[in-house]
């Protein structure tokens, strides 16, 4: 299976697995993205940059239950989103991070539209498939979730929300893939290795803080006739012999830990392809055997680019800024201001 560019531009943010609706932002085909890099740029203060928001200040959102184009304010749209992608007992700082985000990943999503529209949202900016694109919450689905916590927690994501409102993340003056993840590894992943193509400022950086996280290590054990069962479903060409013992064997990991290829029985595949085809918790594993079963360990959650949510709320909760996470996970990057 191929990685391009066009799995980034959805960023994967699929697997965070935090919120009652699934957080992803996956699936969606690519248009573009600006990869090239002239300069180093990380201002400490914002830029005015020549972007500006749809003038009636709303987003179009498609929603795919009942066919109609729902107009939802920007503000509240960037609410419902961190709602939906970010634990509300993170720190303020980390929410501010998270907001800043996703207000990147709207607007990058609100330009590319405009140039080269997808048929299936019918003229809206994005839909309320969250396969496909960033998580979204109304506020009935945040009362629903937070139930007898919805004021405190509500308020407090409004809050950081508001902060921040005015801010995206750019790169050249465009707005970034402002992809990110649950928690790394110990060091995010870059685009590069997870999707086959380099972006400039998603390359791996240390997030040592992850591996701390809650579940930050799991093992998924797999009977031989259930492995054979899901390896053959995904991949009704392979060819697995008596042994089971040599079914799976790791050839090559990145330098973040992502498995980038192994052998499984006559293929050889992606950690990616492994991890979806056996539902891990990311491509960073390792394996052994039983007499009778595959253990599959994990590090970390979700494909590891930009920004782990776990790291930022640890450099938060250790005094650091929203500008300080961002500028960490996102390399050579601007903040910049929309008007």
């Amino acid at each position: 299976m191929k990685k391009t560019l066009t799995f980034i531009i959805t960023f994967s943010f699929l697997t965070l697995g935090l919120p009652a609706i699934p957080a992803a932002i996956s699936g969606k085909s690519a248009k573009e993205i600006p990869i090239a890099a002239k300069e180093e740029k990380t201002p400490e203060t914002a830029e005015k940059a020549e972007i500006t928001q749809n003038a009636d200040g709303k987003y179009k959102v498609l929603d795919i239950s009942t066919g109609k184009i729902l107009e939802v304010d920007k503000l509240d749209y960037i609410i419902g989103a961190v709602c939906a992608e970010m634990p509300a007992t993170f720190e303020t700082e980390a929410l501010k991070a998270q907001a800043v985000a996703a207000h990147t990943y709207a607007e990058r999503q609100v330009k590319r539209e405009k140039e080269n529209p997808t048929p299936e949202l019918c003229g809206a900016d994005f839909s309320n498939d969250t396969s496909k694109y960033q998580g979204y919450f109304t506020l009935n689905q945040a009362k629903q979730y937070y139930g007898d916590n919805f004021d405190l927690y509500y308020s407090k994501i409004s809050d950081a929300v508001k902060d921040v409102s005015q801010y995206i993340i750019t790169y050249e003056n465009e707005p970034i893939v402002s992809a990110f993840h649950s928690m790394s590894a110990g060091k995010t992943e870059s685009a590069e290795n997870a999707w086959g193509s380099p972006v400039d400022y998603l390359v791996s950086v240390d997030s040592s803080f992850d591996t701390s996280a809650p579940k930050y290590f799991e093992e998924a054990k797999f009977p031989p006739d259930i492995l054979k069962q899901k390896l053959t479903a995904s991949f009704p060409d392979i060819q697995l012999g008596d042994d089971f013992r040599k079914w799976l064997e790791i050839v090559k990991v990145s330098e973040a830990g992502t498995v980038l290829s192994l052998k499984a029985g006559n293929l050889t595949l992606s950690g990616d392809e492994i991890r979806t085809t056996l539902s891990l918790r990311s491509a960073s594993f390792e394996i052994k055997y039983t007499d009778t079963e595959i253990i599959i360990s994990t590090k970390g959650y979700g494909h590891g680019v930009g920004m782990s949510q776990y790291g930022a709320n640890s450099m938060a909760q250790e005094g650091k800024s929203w500008q300080d996470i961002i500028n960490h996970y996102y390399k050579n990057c601007q903040i910049t201001i929309v008007s």
